[in-house]
């Protein structure tokens, strides 16, 4: 069965930086469509970034020129750079792989952004 492993998740100060990690044990990984969603404390699920084969990106408004979302196909982990953290970047984040009608789910990793 394919997994989506999440891990880099912590404790950081404000302005600080964290690198997210998503492993995934599938095959023909660079194929995937890769996104990153987090949830807050008692908000919904909200999409954060878009990472696609062909390294083709696309960021929620919130994160743009603070987060990036590179990919090595070599190692089947996709990463989320977080800088410039804000206490609003407090999160759960998860990562999602897409081919065509396979959809898989991370079980999430939890950010903190605090002094």
């Amino acid at each position: 069965q394919v997994q989506l492993v999440e891990s880099g998740g912590g404790l950081v100060q404000p302005g600080g930086s964290l690198r997210l990690s998503c492993a995934a044990s599938v095959s023909g990984f660079s194929t995937y469509v890769m996104r990153w969603y987090r949830q807050a404390p008692g908000k919904q699920r909200e999409f954060v970034a878009r990472k696609s084969g062909d390294d083709s990106t696309n960021y929620a408004d919130s994160v743009k020129g603070r987060f990036t979302i590179p990919r090595d196909n070599g190692k089947n982990t996709v990463y989320l750079q977080m800088n410039s953290l804000k206490p609003e970047d407090t999160a759960v984040y998860y990562c999602n792989a897409v081919q065509g009608s396979k959809l898989y789910w991370g079980q999430g990793t939890a950010v903190t952004v605090s002094s």
